[in-house]
């Protein structure tokens, strides 16, 4: 990010990033705790999951009031343009994350609460790892400005729906052999679901990463680049 003349405009910005951040941070403190209430059928901690939810829409909307206070007081052009408007779609992604958390948070609620205890399928662990770790990582891109390692996360979006699938495959076939057990199957297949929307949204927050520091769209990129090592390889 360039430096300006006025020091207040320089603030006023890396409060806008300040608040991604946090974001950032929380969803994945919500996504670690859900699981946790999961794995341990922990009632209380799975409502607590439920009403941090709530902070992560008070940062979104202090990031929205801060980002229109920039527009209306500085105009910002070029760089600084991509960063508001980057940043402001990121908000979004991650209180998206959030929402993918509580709906995990209800549902290990749910499970608890039912008739007969099923344990939870080992892939919703490796599942929960790697989306946890790509939200750490995109955020360490974004505070870095990182662009290379904005395509890495990206790419690695791939990963976690072949373990989704994986999962999906896996729950299914336990409700052929077990039907009694659906209805609790049901809630880890859409629990398998949110995790895998959550690492949807943080290749979302790659891209918006990538842009900002770039100005090109991720995906173009890519295919530029492979296009170019495609004709390397050819020569």
């Amino acid at each position: 990010m360039s430096q300006h003349i006025l020091r207040t405009y320089d603030d006023e910005l890396m409060e806008v990033r300040s608040v991604v951040v946090r974001m950032g941070g929380l969803a994945a403190e919500q996504l670690a705790e859900a699981m946790q209430a999961l794995k341990e059928l922990d009632t209380d901690l799975a409502e607590k999951t439920r009403q941090g939810d709530k902070q992560l829409d008070a940062l979104e909307a202090l990031a929205e009031t801060t980002v229109i206070g920039v527009f209306a007081r500085r105009a910002p052009v070029a760089d600084d343009l991509r960063e508001v408007v980057s940043a402001l779609k990121m908000t979004t992604m991650i209180e998206r994350m959030g929402d993918y958390a509580k709906n995990i948070a209800r549902r290990s609620m749910s499970i608890a609460e039912g008739q007969g205890v099923i344990l939870m399928p080992h892939l919703l662990e490796d599942m929960a790892a790697e989306a946890h770790e790509m939200i750490h990582e995109v955020m360490d891109c974004y505070v870095k400005r990182a662009a290379d390692d904005a395509i890495a996360v990206w790419e690695r979006d791939e990963q976690l729906d072949n373990m989704y699938n994986a999962a999906y495959r896996q729950i299914l076939a336990r409700m052929m052999e077990a039907p009694e057990q659906i209805a609790v199957l049901s809630h880890y297949l859409m629990i398998a679901k949110n995790l895998e929307r959550i690492g949807d949204q943080a290749t979302n927050v790659a891209e918006q990463v990538y842009y900002a520091i770039t100005g090109d769209i991720l995906e173009e990129a890519r295919q530029k680049r492979d296009g170019a090592a495609s004709e390397s390889v050819g020569e």
